[in-house]
Formats: C-alpha cells, sequence, structure tokens
C-alpha cells in the first residue's frame, strides 16, 4: 500500500482487506455497528442514541507543509436528520509518537444529490505530522444507516490565493439626486477594484422623500445607472434601494456584474418597527451568488443584530458577504465574521464603511463623509485557531441546528 497515495473505489475496486480500514470509538458502549459490505463501508446507530464512532485508517509518509486532498462520498439510507453534524469524514494528523499533530481537519465542501453526498477537504499538514488517521463517522443517529464509498487521500498542489480588491463608501450626500453623488465617489475607487459597495438606501437618503416615493422595479432604473459604472470600470456593484413589486415595497441590495448586467437581489429579512410602520415588507431568504472570484451574500443593517442572516449565507457557501447598512453596532458586525469565518464588507452613514476579516480583524475603516475604505483580501486563506483548528470546516460540522429554538408545545 502506498505511503503517500491510496485511492480506494469499492464499487469498482476488489474489497480491501479488512485489517486496512478499523473500527474506532472513544468508548465501547458507543460504538456503532459496521461492516464492509457490496464494497462499501457501513455503520449503523443500531439504537443506540449516543452512538459515536465510525471507520478509521492511518496513512503514513505525511510531510509538514504539504497539502493533501480528502474525498468521500457517503449514501445516507436511513435516520439522519443533520447530515453535516451526525455524519463527518475529516484528518486527525498525527506525529511520530502518535500524538496529535495541530488540529484535525473537517471535510466541510459538500455537492448533495438526493440521498449521496461528496464531501471534500483540501489541508495542508501541520506542524510534526508525520502521519494521517482518514475518520468516517456517525455520530448520535440512534436510527441512521450511511454507506461510505469512493473515499480518496491523496497529495495535491497548495490551493493559488484568491485576492480580491474590495471598495467601500463611506458619504451621506443632500439633494435629490444621492445616486449621482455616490456614483461620482464611486468612480474615485482604486483601478482594478472587483466589487464596490454602496451604503444601504442610496436613493432616499438625503432627499426628505418615503420609501414608497422612492421605490422603483428591480431591475430598474437604478440598476441600469449603476450598471454604467460597473461596465466603466468592470467591477462587481452592491447597492441598497428600495424595490417595488406590486403592493409591496421591499429595502433591497442589488448585484450588479462587471458588464453591468443586473446579477441578482436579495430583501432584508429583519424588518425593524421604523420601517415595518413606514411600509417595508420584509424578505424571506438567504441567497448566495457565484461571481469570478468566490461566492457572495448580501445583508443589510437591522440584519446584523441577529445571528441567523450571516449564518444562512455562510452555511450556503459565502465567503464574502457585503452590507449596506445605515447604522449599528460595530460589536455585532465584527461577531458576525467572526462565529461564521467569512470575510464582512459594510457601507454606511451612522456606520463605518469598512471590511473586517474572518478573525474580526479590522482590515480597514473610513468614517470620514465621502471617502472610500479599500481592502485586498484572499479568500483561499486559512484562518487557523491554535486550540480549535480551521474553525471554517469545523464550525458548521458541530453546529447544532437540530435542538429547537422555540418552546415546545
Amino acid at each position: 500500500m502506498s505511503v503517500l497515495r491510496f485511492v480506494l473505489f469499492f464499487a469498482a475496486c476488489a474489497t480491501l482487506p479488512a485489517q486496512d480500514w478499523k473500527l474506532w470509538s472513544p468508548r465501547a458502549e458507543l460504538q456503532p455497528k459496521g461492516e464492509q459490505s457490496g464494497g462499501a463501508l457501513i455503520l449503523r446507530g443500531g439504537g443506540n442514541a449516543a452512538a459515536f464512532g465510525g471507520w478509521h485508517r492511518t496513512v503514513t509518509g505525511i510531510r509538514p507543509g504539504n497539502w493533501y486532498r480528502l474525498a468521500a462520498t457517503y449514501e445516507v439510507h436511513a435516520g439522519i436528520t443533520l447530515p453535516s453534524r451526525q455524519v463527518v469524514a475529516r484528518i486527525d494528523w498525527r506525529r511520530a509518537d502518535g500524538k496529535r499533530a495541530g488540529q484535525p481537519s473537517y471535510a466541510y465542501q459538500d455537492q448533495a444529490e438526493g440521498a449521496t453526498h461528496r464531501l471534500s477537504l483540501l489541508a495542508e499538514a501541520p506542524e510534526h505530522a508525520t502521519s494521517a488517521v482518514v475518520q468516517l463517522w456517525l455520530i448520535e443517529a440512534p436510527n441512521g444507516d450511511v454507506r461510505w464509498r469512493d473515499v480518496a487521500f491523496e497529495p495535491a498542489t497548495a490551493p493559488p490565493p484568491r485576492k480580491v480588491r474590495v471598495a467601500a463608501l463611506r458619504l451621506r450626500p443632500k439633494g435629490d439626486d444621492p445616486v449621482a453623488r455616490f456614483l461620482e465617489l464611486a468612480a474615485q475607487a482604486p483601478d482594478h477594484i472587483d466589487i464596490i459597495l454602496f451604503p444601504e438606501g442610496i436613493t432616499v437618503v438625503g432627499t426628505g422623500q418615503t420609501y414608497s416615493d422612492v421605490a422603483e422595479a428591480v431591475p430598474g432604473p437604478t440598476t441600469r445607472r449603476l450598471g454604467e459604472l460597473a461596465r466603466q470600470r468592470k467591477t462587481w456593484i452592491v447597492a441598497g434601494v428600495y424595490e417595488r413589486d406590486g403592493e409591496a415595497v421591499y429595502n433591497t441590495a442589488v448585484l450588479i456584474d462587471r458588464n453591468g448586467r443586473f446579477a441578482g437581489k436579495y430583501r432584508k429579512v429583519y424588518i425593524p418597527r421604523e420601517e415595518l410602520e413606514g411600509g417595508i415588507t420584509a424578505g424571506n431568504d438567504y441567497p448566495v451568488f457565484q461571481t469570478d472570484f468566490g461566492k457572495v451574500g448580501m445583508m443589510i443593517c437591522y440584519d446584523v443584530f441577529y445571528a441567523d442572516p450571516a449564518r444562512g449565507l455562510a452555511l450556503r457557501g459565502a465567503e464574502l458577504i457585503l452590507m449596506p447598512i445605515w447604522g449599528g453596532n460595530q460589536t455585532l458586525g465584527r461577531a458576525r465574521a467572526m462565529e461564521n469565518h467569512v470575510f464582512l464588507a459594510t457601507s454606511g452613514y451612522d456606520y463605518p464603511a469598512a471590511i473586517v476579516a474572518p478573525d474580526g480583524e479590522i482590515l480597514t475603516t473610513q468614517e470620514t463623509n465621502g471617502s472610500i475604505a479599500f481592502a485586498e483580501v484572499d479568500l483561499e486563506k486559512r484562518y487557523i485557531d491554535p486550540w480549535l483548528g480551521h474553525m471554517r470546516g469545523r464550525y458548521f460540522r458541530e453546529l447544532r441546528l437540530d435542538v429547537p429554538t422555540l418552546p415546545q408545545p
């Protein structure tokens, strides 16, 4: 067996000897039922609500600082209510003395098609690592029946940086055409910007008008004006407008692509009483959009006071959240970036134009009227906690979305 590479295709190849995979659990009474059958590594809860453990395999010859790829397919046959927590594939790095090296790396990229999931991970071997234990687990699923197939662990090249140049505006205009003022300032952004972020409500600020006065179709007149700038600068744009759809008026963030085309929108989910009394209707979704540099999501202002908008975007794969805002709690803004391990960019009036890293560091901030906050971020950068590891992978594997938050009748 190769010490640096093994690729196991159980359905197509001869079944590996039983000693190649071993069952493991922290205590015997927690061990899920395991068997190899039909080219699959099977785990069943066996009616045990506390079941925890699974299949392990050790690979030697690991080199610290080298990159490795783990991929594994699993099929859910029964009893799994929260796959992200109950079905886990990870790498537990080990030193020559058998003790843990660094922190385990969780396979968190999940492509699902029905009951079949393909988990994958690209990870750097930590300092002192000489071997890796590939672990396929079933956790607290008493009626669970999971079948692992097509497990691969192999050396890989380090991922190239994904640098993104972000600019956020800090402007509070007065007058009849605030959009024109925003466009003038945005035109002064540095060259080769990838995305420019405008604040919330750019069509109403400083005009003295109401939400319904300025509400328009999306796409519509304002998205066309933003699109002209996006096309000229070859940049993506996110901006807050007020959208009319039938009888409803929404507080909406729009996404414009580099060619000036309308690419999507987000309708603010959390509506404070002030906006509700002003006739704003709440949205009901957290869409994520694929750009040419990565996945982005949008939040608006009052959303920052609640945990679920940023969480919903991160769960759907957002790497950068763009948040037009009027004013709010800056500590909560940093917290949303930290707890979901994403970059967060903000543009506001009573809130700074700022860009925050996944570890909570404020990379840039501007509070002077008529200024632009700018930073270059790397979406491929791993933020490793020395005690907890790479939380972008770990956090959502351990998130308890299955525990009800509302009182039960």
